[in-house]
């Protein structure tokens, strides 16, 4: 007879990969799917985020190969993201742990859903790559912003990305294939890698899971990074909407439940 832990592993693979295949391509979300399957087999919800930040951290290593070979990114929007994002995200954690956040949580997901709703409503959203001007109000505006995000992902940890995806194309101009990059790349892997350390430190990882959720993560995280390069921008617009309404929909649904 084969060991329930084994079939839990299967599963969780299956899960990991299925997840982050759909985040890589909408450029957030894989939390929607992948933490509630670790809080169904079980474990603590303090205990699923810390394996499910871990394993996130993978989904940004394996989708950054894909768009790292384009050669598409530009320093000057990394270096923004990290150097704004990642003090919200430490001033996240910390507050996390001194203040509830149902309220939060509830906003978020009203704010997540405004982004699906704002994106269908916008049809021609992220369809342009345009080189534009970047005048200090704007890098103002954009850093101020990416610090409330990176705020939000140290203290929630769920459902950030989108709001980083969608904040490059508005500052930025960006398109939804090029803005879902970045926010795999340096989101997914040093704001949610510092999210990983932070808990990580608490002791709350489930260690005898992480290897297959990694590996799902790598997988789903590459294949899907890949797909969203050969449909475009058009495709992930699509995919963007009907995830951030999901998780939108989710967050809700946790606050008042």
């Amino acid at each position: 007879m084969i060991n329930n832990d084994i079939i839990y592993q299967i599963l969780l693979g299956f899960i990991s990969f299925f997840s982050n295949f759909i985040s890589a391509l909408s450029g957030g979300g894989a939390g929607l799917i992948q933490l509630p399957a670790l809080l169904f087999f079980g474990l603590p919800f303090s205990k699923a985020l810390a394996t499910h930040k871990v394993a996130s951290v993978a989904l940004g290593i394996g989708a950054s190969v894909p768009h790292l070979k384009k050669d598409s990114i530009q320093l000057k929007y990394a270096f923004l993201i990290l150097i704004s994002g990642i003090p919200g995200v430490l001033l996240g954690a910390y507050t996390s742990s001194i203040l509830p956040n149902n309220f939060s949580t509830t906003l978020l997901g009203c704010l997540t859903l405004f982004l699906s709703f704002y994106s269908i409503k916008h049809r021609n959203l992220g369809s342009s790559n345009q080189k534009i001007r970047i005048s200090r109000l704007r890098i103002l505006i954009g850093s101020f912003g990416l610090f409330v995000i990176g705020f939000l992902n140290g203290y929630l940890s769920s459902g950030t990305g989108l709001f980083v995806t969608i904040w490059m194309i508005t500052v930025f101009d960006l398109s939804f294939s090029l803005s879902v990059a970045y926010t795999l790349i340096f989101v997914g892997i040093f704001w949610n890698g510092i999210g990983a350390l932070s808990l990580g430190l608490t002791g709350n990882i489930i260690w005898s899971y992480i290897p297959v959720l990694i590996l799902g993560s790598l997988l789903g995280g590459y294949f899907g990074a890949y797909f969203s390069i050969i449909k475009g921008s058009k495709f992930i617009k699509v995919v963007f909407e009907l995830v951030s309404f999901s998780v939108g929909f989710s967050l809700l649904i946790k606050a008042f439940f």
